[in-house]
């Protein structure tokens, strides 16, 4: 692999973390109206909309687990320029 295709390939792990963070941007999104629809929901449709809240909560720690881990490998990577 040549230079500049290895700093593609970093410049892509940026790409990467602007994604994750749009994930968990329109996760919490979903979230929010969820927790809004619960007003209208029926009993059966809430215990639903709860445990489809915490997939997407546990879903959220882990794309935030993600983007620590990356941004610990890209500080790593640094401290070696």
């Amino acid at each position: 692999m040549m230079k500049n295709d290895r700093h593609d390939v970093f410049n892509k792990g940026s790409e990467n973390a602007i994604s994750l963070g749009k994930m968990i941007n329109n996760t919490k999104e979903n979230i929010h109206e969820a927790e809004i629809s619960k007003e209208f929901a029926l009993p059966d449709e809430l215990e639903n909309i709860e445990e489809k809240n915490a997939r997407r909560r546990t879903a959220i720690a882990q794309l935030e687990e993600q983007i620590r881990e990356r941004k610990a490998a890209k500080a790593r990577r640094d401290s070696f320029k």
